[in-house]
């Protein structure tokens, strides 16, 4: 069996309870690319009082199945109470999250030969999108005109 590819996870809520899966076609085509492998995905909410409602895509009505189609998770159960209830601690009256926990597959043959070479990670960390933006946006500003 190979092994598996570096694990992230994410949590992305949704204020106002507006999920509608816009964001199902974007993982789709990452699944069909084989660059990430779904192994969880769990959904929780927080309705206008507080109370909390958690659930797995088999308990989404049909229509948000439909629009989600094909993120079935391969392997599922990774994701537990204790992490729903957690999230859900987070997330504002009216609001509700999905949590997704994947396999990178992109880099799996990487990480098995860091692996291999008896190589150790030491870090490891996404930079957040608004610091990229914000540092391109400064390089190109002070670039600007010392191009010849």
């Amino acid at each position: 069996m190979a092994e598996i590819g570096p694990v992230e996870y994410m949590i992305v809520a949704f204020p106002g309870n507006k999920f509608r899966g816009e964001i199902a076609p974007a993982l789709a085509n990452l699944v069909e690319s084989n660059t990430i492998r779904i192994i969880d995905l769990a959904f929780v909410g927080k309705d206008a009082e507080g109370d909390v409602v958690a659930f797995e895509l088999s308990d989404l009505d049909p229509d948000m199945q439909e629009s989600i189609g094909g993120l079935d998770p391969e392997t599922g159960g990774l994701l537990n109470d204790d992490d729903l209830m957690a999230a859900a601690e987070e997330l504002e009256p009216n609001s509700s999250a999905a949590l997704l926990v994947w396999e990178d597959v992109w880099a799996a043959e990487l990480a098995q030969a860091i692996r291999d070479a008896d190589g150790v990670v030491l870090d490891i960390e996404r930079v957040p999108h608004d610091v990229v933006q914000a540092a391109l946006d400064w390089a190109a500003a002070n670039t600007a005109g010392k191009e010849s």
